[in-house]
């Protein structure tokens, strides 16, 4: 038992990667159900998805130090334990302040698990094609994982109703903190040290917290308004502090040395408005096909389905190629392609059909997120030393995590915004506001390819380094 096979350890910590994924979009399909039952307002209904994101987000890098510094395994299982308890609290809970305030505790266990479960996959595999083929796998979990949750979600709340998205968690984290402990090995620091940057932590999760937040609210309170500006500068304030802090402080949450590492740079300013689009489609589009086309809760995750299938062949094929050719050309192409699949979206009509209107993007989307999120992975995460696997894990997903929240406020905030000054009717309003944020959604994917384009420095790839890498693909494909 001493020698475990990486394909188990990675398996196990797959699932715990799914299960943080899956509470993002689970609950996307259940959103109309989860506003009759607790009387959420219409304003209040993007919180079920922002809060969870957001301190999902804000504490990811908080949770990839402690991973490098008291041991992977360690956060892991804690992260689990409390992941598994609070989505207990959070199916019996009786309104909506209620549901909003333990999502976000839920989201800061999970914030424990993400970087922890990849620094493991990190250490686990070598650079190089082995590493590749499982970060592809790893890229079809993070996000087939988020249209897997709306197909389920759409089971679970039309057959068992809304409380089971969040029940569903307890027998799978019961049993999955039984299984880590027996297989994943220990994991101890590989730090000198063990003392965690809390100034640092506190300072750079208010920032992003805040920044979120200002984002949510300012269509609300208005751009230029007193609140908006006041927060704005507040942010202003916590950031400089923190990078302040981090210049001088012997062990730094983030050592700004990793950022003189070009690529790692480049991948998280790609990830962000990513991740930004895909919240805000995946929310915005789920609410189209229920309201909009009437679909059930599980006719609405099965128009989903193709996303997984065709997200999960994209991601392990272009693993192979990444090898080969190094990740800028995916990174160039993948989004691109991205934003023809949401530009297709921006025409949505009032009286549209699925497999006209929703079907060709479906098809579409997961090529380019497929060609875009394993390329970012590998290039956030390569050529970083292994005491700093968990902070390399804990920035790329915490730029994934934070696009996210702030992509889903941006987007949900346009399509308000746009439908409450549309001369129209109300149906007709909301998809006028769903096709301008999809807009939004479209510049933001030009920005991620002009990003590839401009930052990611293209890795050469020797001879005999090609040669290596093609020898361990060839062993671990017959695993």
């Amino acid at each position: 038992m001493k020698h475990k096979s990486p394909w188990l350890i990675f398996f196990l910590v797959a699932i715990a990667q799914f299960m943080v994924v899956l509470d993002i979009s689970i609950t996307n399909v259940a959103l109309p159900t989860i506003k009759q039952s607790l009387h959420f307002s219409t304003d209040t209904l993007q919180w079920v998805i922002t809060a969870y994101a957001l301190t999902f987000g804000g504490f990811l890098l908080l949770g990839g130090r402690a991973a490098d510094l008291f041991g992977r395994r360690k956060t892991l299982l804690i992260g689990m334990a409390f992941f598994t308890f609070f989505s207990f609290l959070i199916g019996i809970s009786q309104n909506a302040i209620e549901l909003i305030v333990l999502r976000a505790f839920q989201g800061m266990a999970a914030a424990l698990m993400s970087p922890s479960a990849l620094s493991i996959v990190l250490t686990t595999f070598k650079e190089g094609s082995e590493r590749n083929k499982a970060l592809g796998f790893w890229s079809t979990v993070a996000t087939g994982g988020a249209a897997v949750g709306l197909l389920l979600g759409g089971v679970l709340t039309q057959y068992m109703g809304w409380r089971w998205n969040f029940f569903i968690n307890v027998p799978v984290g019961i049993v999955m903190l039984y299984l880590i402990s027996k297989v994943v090995p220990r994991h101890e620091s590989e730090a000198e040290h063990t003392d965690l940057d809390l100034p640092g932590a506190i300072l750079i999760t208010g920032s992003l917290m805040v920044l979120v937040f200002l984002i949510s609210q300012a269509p609300v309170w208005g751009v230029f308004s007193l609140p908006t500006i006041s927060l704005f500068i507040l942010t202003l304030i916590l950031l400089t502090s923190f990078i302040y802090n981090e210049a001088k402080s012997l062990h730094p949450l983030i050592p700004l040395s990793i950022f003189k590492i070009r690529n790692v740079v480049g991948a998280n300013l790609i990830m962000a408005p990513v991740s930004a689009t895909m919240f805000g489609n995946f929310f915005l589009l789920s609410l189209y096909i229920q309201t909009v086309l009437h679909y059930s809760p599980v006719l609405t995750g099965l128009s989903f389905l193709p996303f997984p299938i065709i997200m999960g062949y994209t991601s392990t094929q272009v693993s192979k190629f990444v090898s080969k050719y190094g990740y800028k050309r995916f990174l160039i192409a993948g989004p691109l392609i991205i934003a023809v699949s949401i530009g297709l979206l921006s025409r949505l009509p009032v009286n549209g059909n699925y497999f006209i209107d929703v079907l060709p993007s479906i098809i579409l989307m997961p090529l380019g997120i497929g060609m875009t999120y394993m390329p970012t992975m590998s290039a956030a995460t390569s050529g970083v030393p292994g005491n700093k696997s968990g902070l390399a894990s804990g920035l790329i997903n915490t730029s994934q995590q934070m696009g996210g929240a702030v992509g889903l406020s941006v987007l949900s905030g346009v399509a308000a915004a746009v439908a409450a000054t549309a001369h129209l009717d109300k149906l007709s309003a909301s998809v006028f506001g769903y096709d301008r944020a999809f807009l939004i959604g479209m510049i933001f994917m030009l920005i991620a390819s002009f990003l590839a384009i401009t930052v990611i420095k293209q890795r050469k790839i020797s001879k005999e380094t090609l040669s290596e890498q093609t020898s361990i693909q060839e062993q671990v494909s017959f695993h």
